[in-house]
């Protein structure tokens, strides 16, 4: 089980900007931050952390990694706030069937070139499915 993940990032006023948004659309806030990095996740949960190269080291090469969103509403929510923060479309929410019949999911890439998803495993409502 993952407990929490942590990378270095270019630039990191833009990228606490950008995830801030984006993830405050799943229901994501602040727990922690000094002047070079910041950590994120659901209330009592730290369980992202971000941080400048200076204290990171060189940012790694791209990452894919998923935030859990309760509904659908979550996932689309993100995808928006996520664009507005400066992300660039990695496939619009929707569902993806080929991983199970709820799979209802959105990708961004971020200011560094990370890809990004929040999903939502729960079956949508009738209106979800028309």
């Amino acid at each position: 089980m993952l407990d929490h993940l942590g990378f270095a990032v270019a630039d990191y006023a833009r990228s606490r900007a950008f995830y801030s948004a984006a993830l405050a659309a799943c229901g994501w806030g602040i727990h922690s931050e000094d002047a070079n990095s910041i950590m994120f996740g659901p209330e009592g949960r730290p369980q992202l952390w971000i941080g400048a190269p200076e204290i990171a080291g060189k940012p790694p090469g791209h990452i894919h990694f998923a935030v859990q969103a309760a509904t659908r509403a979550a996932v689309d929510a993100f995808h928006a706030a996520a664009l507005a923060a400066g992300g660039a479309d990695n496939g619009a929410p929707g569902l993806r069937a080929q991983y199970h019949p709820n799979y209802y999911a959105a990708f961004v890439i971020d200011p560094d070139g990370h890809n990004v998803e929040a999903v939502c495993h729960a079956p949508g409502s009738a209106e979800d499915q028309q």
